[in-house]
């Protein structure tokens, strides 16, 4: 899953930043590095723990995978989506006493019920779980960020209902190969959508960045391998009091960047080695949606 060509799909995708003054205050970006002690003074993560950071919408709880076996359970209202973020991560799931693989980088769409997950390769998980849902509230490294709820941030209200009957549903990113003009791996669900970015080999072309922007979601860049660093620009709106200065933030793998609308963002791999990056949204995006072809199980989960 590496990059081979420099063109980005996102360029001819119209945006607009109407409004900007009418929605409230923008909320700070947050870099969450868990490869080293952060100055939020979260630990770095040691083989075979996790952590879990949120924002507004959803949860991230990340599990560092050195050996097969480690295990979460929990029981869930809401759909959760399992998320194998490297070629070598693989994971059993147990649901409602159904037992399900998921045998490579890919994601698990898991219904609502008792839920086992069980590492049984040597790459890291994350597990995305709706912000609301009770029994993880609390859980975030940094929840108190979220105490008031941004102003500009969509709510995730859940998509329709998918096609058949409840199962834990399983899509490969191996299943899909890369075509010129589709946006990297893209699978949704009600709640979230989850876009495995093409990997690159090596420093990112300073001259070929691809600085954009969201209306009303918030987006959630997962590091999983390599280095990466996150250049975010605050839009200035009427109150000068509230401008604030570029961020060009680097950070290690794992890391979870929450970059808030309508803030410009770009990011770009740092490392001499494999840079990788999944994104995440929540609610899932309409106009990734609206590509023909680019959310590859659009016709399990239908638009609202």
């Amino acid at each position: 899953m590496t990059s081979t060509t420099t063109a980005d799909p996102r360029r001819s995708m119209a945006t607009t930043t109407a409004g900007i003054d009418r929605v409230g205050a923008i909320a700070i970006p947050q870099y969450l590095d868990f490869s080293t002690p952060d100055a939020a003074g979260t630990a770095p993560v040691e083989a075979g723990t996790a952590w879990t950071a949120r924002g507004q919408n959803a949860l991230v709880h990340y599990v560092a995978v050195e050996r097969p076996g480690l295990a979460v359970e929990t029981e869930v209202t809401h759909e959760v989506l399992l998320v194998a973020v490297t070629d070598d991560s693989a994971a059993t799931i147990t649901w409602n006493g159904v037992e399900t693989t998921l045998p490579a980088q890919g994601v698990a769409i898991i219904p609502p019920g008792r839920v086992r997950v069980e590492a049984t390769g040597a790459g890291d998980l994350a597990l995305l779980v709706r912000a609301d849902e009770p029994g993880w509230a609390g859980r975030a490294v940094n929840d108190a960020a979220y105490a008031e709820p941004a102003p500009r941030v969509a709510p995730a209200d859940p998509w329709p209902e998918p096609v058949g009957a409840d199962a834990v549903r399983v899509h490969l990113v191996a299943d899909h190969p890369a075509e010129e003009g589709r946006f990297g791996w893209i699978f949704r669900s009600r709640s979230f959508m989850v876009n495995f970015v093409p990997a690159q080999d090596g420093p990112r072309d300073p001259h070929n960045l691809s600085p954009h922007h969201h209306d009303d979601f918030e987006q959630y860049s997962l590091a999983v391998q390599g280095e990466f660093v996150h250049h975010i620009r605050t839009p200035w709106t009427k109150d000068q009091t509230t401008w604030r200065e570029d961020d060009h933030v680097a950070v290690g793998s794992p890391s979870l960047a929450l970059i808030p609308p309508p803030t410009v963002h770009t990011s770009a791999g740092s490392s001499a080695g494999r840079n990788a990056l999944v994104d995440i949204f929540s609610p899932p995006r309409v106009d990734f949606s609206e590509q023909p072809g680019w959310v590859l199980n659009a016709e399990e989960y239908p638009q609202p």
